[in-house]
């Protein structure tokens, strides 16, 4: 998002964890290259009072709130925090907007973790939520929040219900980001196996990169609105695995075992969006294919150990759009 900023000519703020500005080579490793050309301000989600700064020394044209605790999986071992950083975060930001800068364009980053055992596929902006995880709760109720705030108070408030959008930036926690890493891991001989869990939980993935110019968008409408960010494509957990692996020149059958302990305790097995919206009203469609990213992301975590020689031309064979 600050790149893409940085490209239109924002001046762009950030809000960042004190412990981070003390340790940038370490904690804001992925933007070192942008950092020099970013103002960063020491903030938690938690503190109303220095998200009350920030926002007061900005007065910011346009706010992005991205932030949350996001790694589904940790929101049902530690319920407590993934609620009070989310909810509450989000509701500090909204009250200091209304207060300290109520022209500012405000974004909240919605998820398509909100939909969970959805009625419905694909799902859209009308679709009911029935989220399956604390987190998924505490985006529910940072989109409640938001369109008050949008229809009490008058703030220019959108929110995008993002489906997972990826990258090779992709924090390792994250599943799509074990397998890459673990493709690469595996070939260059630090790895032998892959735990994994539900391998036939379906998502609808997109590129990060993408998502950013609809998250802009939204801020730049007339008016505010929701909106459902997707390629409207499914696949796997399984198929994601089967493509990294083969762009490898590997069989995932050889390489992944399941591992019960990182199953969720109320899977969501199938999420899909229909973004006909965000493409009739702003213009914007995903373009990135599955294939294609799958293999970005495969090749970078090989470039950063240093096997880039092992990968192959793995065609894209995976089809289960619905």
């Amino acid at each position: 998002m600050a790149e893409w900023l940085l490209q239109k000519g924002y001046d762009v703020h950030g809000i960042v964890r004190r412990i981070a500005l003390e340790d940038p080579e370490h904690r804001l490793s992925r933007i070192l290259h942008i950092l020099p050309r970013l103002t960063l301000h020491a903030a938690s989600l938690e503190s109303y009072a220095s998200i009350h700064q920030a926002v007061e020394k900005t007065r910011p044209d346009e706010c992005y709130h991205l932030a949350s605790q996001s790694f589904v999986s940790y929101s049902f071992d530690d319920e407590f925090s993934t609620l009070n950083a989310n909810i509450n975060g989000t509701h500090y930001l909204l009250s200091a907007m209304k207060n300290l800068a109520p022209e500012c364009r405000f974004y909240f980053a919605g998820s398509s973790e909100m939909f969970g055992h959805a009625e419905e596929a694909p799902q859209n902006e009308n679709t009911r939520f029935h989220p399956r995880s604390t987190y998924g709760i505490s985006k529910v109720a940072g989109f409640d929040l938001t369109r008050n705030y949008r229809e009490a108070f008058g703030l220019h408030a959108s929110s995008g219900i993002l489906f997972n959008h990826e990258s090779p930036r992709r924090g390792f926690e994250f599943v799509t980001r074990k397998i890459t890493s673990g493709v690469a891991r595996i070939l260059a001989g630090l790895s032998s196996k892959l735990p994994l869990g539900a391998l036939d939980a379906k998502r609808d993935w997109g590129h990060a990169r993408e998502y950013v110019e609809a998250m802009w968008l939204m801020a730049q409408q007339r008016e505010p609105d929701d909106y459902v960010i997707a390629t409207g494509e499914t696949h796997s957990v399984r198929d994601f695995a089967e493509l990294a692996f083969s762009h490898g020149g590997l069989d995932y059958r050889d390489y992944v075992v399941s591992d019960p302990d990182l199953f969720r305790p109320a899977e969501v097995n199938l999420l899909l969006g229909d973004s006909s919206k965000a493409r009739n009203r702003l213009g914007w469609k995903s373009q990135v294919g599955f294939g294609d990213l799958v293999r970005e992301m495969v090749e970078a975590d090989c470039r950063a150990l240093g096997v880039g020689r092992f990968l192959t031309a793995a065609p894209e064979r995976v089809h289960e759009g619905v």
